[in-house]
């Protein structure tokens, strides 16, 4: 087995090294004056199974185009076998057409994946489940449940507790977490007047007395989920913190959190913390390098994926 990262999320993929005790190869990845990149791999792969580790994070296209030339650097230098471990999947929220003349942005990276020469993909949380079809190569879709109810559990007292869907499509992700824990669910229903803001509208169940615990696989301008927080505490809720997967907290979403009825904020390393992150005493990161390194190992010895999650 051979591990290669590139330069979205180094941190993660040494966790994952360590996890599995396989130190990461030697990779080069620079880039020319103009900006464009190039990879060589320092080590022999020849036969190997290997494993590419990189988030499509901000800047999403650039290291889109790392991965996908790191994957063909890896074909012509006779890999047996690579896959694409991707902790988050960038452009996951384009996976249909929401009106006239618009793309489906998240099938076209499957392709372009795919077509650089990945034999699986290795993902967590996509944004909708139907994407695992958007690809032609066996895809495994981790779940980050797991490892969210296990902190629950660790700082949280679970009197009172109410799990809430920030919208009406998250609600199997929030109907897991809910089983786990054994706690009742919540949906808050919302009505989005314009890209980019979001406007609370109600909230389906019981929310009075609880603690609330919202739980979504991506915050990324952080309005849903602070809109949601505000209308549970005026619904009477004792307290409201949020779960997320994937962290992308863009502009200035740290601040809004901080000025938010949200008491804490967990999301895991599937994305590079930024300095903003680490210096908000409101965030927490919590690491999924070992569900990933399990599931990596798992791939390589041709062992279950999915009994992870049972």
């Amino acid at each position: 087995m051979k591990l290669v990262a590139g330069n979205s999320n180094r941190a993660l993929a040494e966790a994952i090294g360590a996890y599995l005790e396989v130190p990461l190869a030697k990779c080069m990845v620079r880039r020319f004056a103009d900006q464009e990149i190039f990879v060589e791999v320092m080590e022999n792969v020849r036969g190997e199974d290997v494993f590419v580790i990189q988030s499509t994070s901000y800047p999403a296209n650039d290291h889109l185009m790392e991965l996908l030339i790191i994957i063909d650097a890896l074909r012509r230098s006779s890999a047996k076998r690579i896959t694409a471990v991707l902790p988050y999947f960038g452009y996951a929220r384009q996976d249909r057409k929401p009106g006239p003349r618009t793309p489906i942005s998240a099938k076209l990276v499957a392709n372009l994946i795919t077509r650089a020469g990945a034999d699986r993909v290795l993902t967590l949380d996509l944004h909708a489940g139907q994407i695992q079809g958007f690809f032609d190569i066996p895809t495994d879709n981790l779940f980050s449940v797991p490892v969210m109810t296990r902190d629950v559990k660790e700082h949280h007292d679970l009197n009172h507790v109410m799990v809430v869907s920030p919208d009406v499509g998250g609600v199997v992700r929030a109907r897991a977490l809910a089983k786990r824990l054994d706690a009742p669910l919540a949906i808050v229903d919302k009505r989005r007047e314009r890209p980019g803001e979001a406007e609370v509208m109600n909230v389906i169940g019981d929310v009075e007395g609880r603690n609330c615990i919202l739980f979504d696989d991506i915050i990324d301008s952080g309005g849903t989920l602070c809109n949601a927080a505000e209308v549970l505490m005026e619904m009477g809720a004792r307290s409201v913190l949020a779960y997320c997967t994937h962290g992308v907290l863009s502009g200035g979403a740290v601040a809004r959190i901080m000025a938010s009825k949200l008491e804490e904020l967990v999301i895991t390393d599937s994305i590079q913390a930024t300095a903003a992150i680490e210096a908000a005493p409101c965030v927490r990161v919590c690491s999924i390098a070992n569900l990933i390194g399990e599931a990596i190992a798992r791939t390589a010895s041709e062992k279950s994926v999915s009994s992870l999650f049972d």
